[in-house]
């Protein structure tokens, strides 16, 4: 099987995506990104939500966020009913809802990358973010005067609910994902500009190359080689952002060759890392 490239960083062409899903039968993602904001609450199943480096079991009730960069992905466990709401949200969309005294990013960015994502919802919590999901569900199908005002109103106290559940938080999540998995991400994280092979790893871990490569896409639903690629990309990003020229951002984010970091880059991110950098020069700070 080919490693995904095509939908590992899922655009989203509206303002907001609304997502009120049911599945009955086994199914999982392999880690990717939207290129959007997320909420996602847990309903009923049997789930793992990976985030980063960290495994959740969901309960019912389970509210999660989720920024652009954070890589994620959901497993359901068995066959039984599993039931989600997503909704993306584009950062300039949110913005716009946004005021001066009320900055509705805040769940989103204002934490550690990878932590802090998850909080469980007491009963009146659940209750009243269920009531605005209905709202915002009932406006979406209506082409009735208004409803679009209603859709972003549904919206905009959605997160502002969200924001004060987080902000009020005390829950402390238990994290399940597997050590020499957290070990492995985290070693490829602090050594993404160094030559990393799975002789490497084995050699670090003690451990038979096949036993790590097969545990990591098992829980990854990527190979490493894959998973490697993707963040050598996110950090060449980065480094754009930074103003660093396209050349030194592939050298230092880890890539040897220039021809392959381009064509890495532009699979992986869907667009070439000149117009990246280009269009991220033209974005307002």
């Amino acid at each position: 099987m080919n490693d995904p490239f095509e939908l590992r960083y899922d655009p989203i062409k509206k303002d907001f995506l609304y997502l009120h899903r049911i599945t009955t039968y086994n199914m999982g993602t392999f880690y990717h990104r939207h290129e959007a904001y997320e909420l996602y609450l847990f309903l009923h199943g049997n789930v793992n939500f990976y985030i980063e480096n960290c495994c959740y079991h969901l309960e019912p009730g389970d509210l999660l966020v989720i920024n652009p960069e954070e890589m994620h992905r959901s497993f359901s466990l068995d066959e039984s009913e599993y039931e989600r709401i997503t909704i993306n949200l584009q950062k300039s969309y949110l913005h716009r809802l946004s005021t001066p005294a009320t900055h509705l990013s805040g769940c989103f960015d204002y934490r550690p990358k990878g932590k802090g994502n998850i909080v469980h919802l007491e009963e009146s919590q659940l209750k009243q973010f269920l009531q605005f999901t209905g709202d915002l569900e009932e406006a979406l199908s209506s082409d009735a005067y208004g409803t679009d005002i209603i859709a972003n109103s549904s919206i905009a106290q959605l997160l502002v609910l969200t924001n004060t559940i987080f902000q009020n938080a005390s829950f402390i999540p238990t994290d399940i994902m597997p050590e020499l998995v957290r070990k492995t991400m985290d070693y490829i994280e602090a050594h993404l500009g160094q030559n990393i092979t799975l002789e490497q790893l084995a050699g670090i871990f003690h451990l038979n190359s096949t036993y790590i490569s097969r545990q990591f896409k098992k829980h990854t639903g990527l190979t490493l080689r894959s998973y490697l690629l993707d963040r050598r990309v996110s950090l060449a990003k980065s480094y754009l952002c930074e103003g660093l020229s396209i050349t030194e951002a592939c050298y230092q984010s880890g890539f040897s060759d220039y021809a392959n970091f381009i064509r890495s880059f532009t699979k992986i991110a869907g667009i070439s890392p000149g117009k990246f950098a280009k269009k991220n020069a033209s974005l307002p700070e």
